[in-house]
């Protein structure tokens, strides 16, 4: 029942869409995660993330809890996940979401904006990742090697995670850098594993249910 919504990066300026969007969704269909990838608009379109882009994610959201019974999803499972730029959409409907509209005319804006869960796959602008208290958990990972205010900003992002009493979980990669989403070239590298860590945060997070023991 779990739903995702996935936002690849690319700048804001194009959409890296294979291993920043479908083949992460394969990935986690593989463990029963139904992912919704999204076009957003682009800055090159004359269009700016926190508004536009941020609009867009939110928007998707919405429609996929509105359609939660009909696309077999639980519409109190629905995260926003986000690769890079894709990262600070997912990051930003993370805080700023609302519950809908319950007079609007269209009945999609009636529906909550708000993610269940986030996933910060290195994500841009990680200084403006700032929780508060009952903010949606999260999962986030990034590269040794990738810029500072991406790998170490992802760290302190975390802290502020900690400070908040948001459960948090993250993932930093040795010997990786910016970008590495899912290739399948790179098969077997520590940090194509994510999808497979994704699941046990949310199981733990009691939003999947527990493996069945074995004897």
């Amino acid at each position: 029942g779990v739903g995702l919504v996935m936002a690849p990066g690319g700048g804001h300026r194009s959409l890296w869409i294979m291993h920043e969007g479908v083949n992460p969704a394969l990935a986690l269909n593989e463990q029963g995660i139904a992912v919704f990838v999204l076009k957003n608009r682009l800055q090159s379109s004359g269009y700016t993330f926190d508004v536009e882009g941020l609009a867009d994610m939110q928007r998707a959201i919405r429609v996929v809890r509105s359609r939660a019974t009909e696309w077999g999803v639980d519409p109190a499972k629905i995260g926003a996940a986000g690769f890079s730029a894709g990262g600070e959409l997912a990051q930003l409907v993370a805080l700023r979401h609302d519950v809908g509209r319950p007079n609007a005319a269209d009945p999609i804006d009636r529906v909550s904006s708000r993610p269940d869960f986030q996933v910060l796959i290195y994500p841009g602008k990680s200084h403006l990742i700032q929780p508060v208290p009952g903010s949606p958990p999260a999962f986030l990972a990034a590269g040794f090697d990738d810029r500072p205010d991406i790998s170490t900003g992802l760290a302190e992002a975390y802290l502020r995670f900690k400070k908040a009493g948001v459960q948090a979980e993250l993932h930093i990669y040795a010997n990786v850098g910016h970008g590495f989403g899912i290739r399948p070239e790179r098969a077997g590298q520590s940090q194509q594993a994510w999808p497979a860590q994704l699941v046990s945060f949310l199981r733990q997070a009691k939003l999947i249910p527990a493996v069945a023991a074995t004897r």
